[in-house]
């Protein structure tokens, strides 16, 4: 296993879209959703584990999910848990991660993954992830995962990409064009062009490149995390890292370096990936009866002419549901959803009028 591989896991999201089984105080990424006894960022972190050595894996998460990271992956020491004290997107987290990494190790390769992802092909992953390393350990690139899709999803942003190919080794295509989440119509010329690809949110990079690239594209941010690299890996990291965010601007890596490097690659991969975004996708992977009823847990939870339901209750609950069709049936905490399937997305609505009205006991 090459020493210089390194992983950071971002785990800092909310997950508001889960509601109400993931809460801002017990957020998607530490929730077995499909009863497998594991945790997303649990499997997450067992997928880079074929990677990188255990030293090498780092975890940036809101400080108010430290406790919970250590709790769920007791093996990490101290140094490889990022709190981030305040949420400011996913370049600050990146910024912060890539210098740290890289004041322990200047030649380091890094990939850097959302913790919430599900992956079906761990040996594909795997291929892709190394593949992706060797490269950008090779060459001065920015390399992101594109899925190559099997549906026009409006929910997922698109990459496009170029016949142009980094070099006959690989299969990396420059990246001409990203794309925030269509409508149907425009995602379905996407579909049918065949040079789009669903933006997974992996990408990988030397830590040499990525630094390179916020001096270039994020100067701001680039000076306010090198001022203090000096502080990174030593007892006054928490200090610098509390003053720096403070003085961060809220942007993701897609807006701030993705889309105005001239450096970007696109690794077309197919390994039954899910970003777990909605109830719909949880429903999509989960196991299902003849009727196409997916029930986490199944033990308690009884149906009667009710088919292409989704339903997510406690363990301890017995349940009985007659005569729903094509619904989602969530609860945890005392907290009851049920809603139509094709309006998941209110989700959001139902959780700010609940915040409305009873501030956020329930949020």
């Amino acid at each position: 296993m090459n020493k210089n591989y390194y992983a950071l896991i971002m785990a800092g999201g909310v997950g508001s879209r889960f509601w109400p089984v993931s809460r801002t105080e017990y957020p998607k990424q530490f929730i077995d959703f499909f009863g497998v006894g594991k945790t997303l960022i649990q499997s997450t972190y067992e997928r880079f584990l074929k990677i990188c050595l255990p030293e090498n894996i780092f975890i940036v998460t809101n400080e108010i999910y430290s406790d919970l990271v250590k709790e769920q992956l007791p093996q990490l020491s101290p140094n490889q848990i990022l709190a981030e004290p305040l949420l400011r997107n996913t370049a600050p987290c990146i910024a912060y991660g890539s210098l740290k990494i890289a004041e322990l190790n200047p030649n380091a390769t890094i990939v850097v993954a959302p913790s919430d992802h599900t992956i079906a092909d761990i040996d594909g992953f795997v291929a892709s992830i190394e593949q992706s390393l060797d490269a950008a350990s090779k060459n001065d690139c920015l390399i992101t995962l594109g899925i190559k899709p099997n549906r026009p999803d409006t929910g997922y942003g698109y990459i496009q990409h170029t016949d142009y190919v980094l070099n006959t080794d690989t299969d990396l295509h420059k990246v001409k064009t990203f794309t925030e989440k269509p409508n149907l119509d425009l995602a379905k010329s996407f579909l049918q062009s065949g040079d789009f690809l669903w933006n997974a949110g992996i990408f990988i990079w030397s830590a040499k490149t990525i630094l390179s690239a916020f001096e270039k594209h994020l100067p701001d941010m680039y000076e306010i995390f090198n001022l203090g690299r000096s502080e990174l890996n030593t007892e006054n990291e928490k200090t610098f890292i509390n003053n720096a965010y403070l003085q961060c601007t809220n942007i993701s890596i897609d807006f701030g370096i993705m889309e105005k490097a001239d450096n970007v690659y696109v690794l077309p991969s197919d390994f039954g990936w899910s970003d777990l975004g909605t109830w719909a996708s949880i429903y999509e992977m989960a196991e299902k009866d003849y009727v196409g009823n997916a029930v986490i847990p199944s033990e308690q939870v009884i149906m009667f002419d009710s088919s292409n339901c989704m339903v997510n209750v406690p363990k301890d609950k017995l349940v009985i549901l007659q005569g729903l069709h094509d619904y989602i049936v969530v609860e945890n905490n005392n907290m009851l959803m049920i809603c139509p399937r094709d309006e998941e997305q209110r989700v959001k609505e139902f959780v700010a009028e609940v915040k409305s009205r009873f501030g956020n006991k329930f949020i």
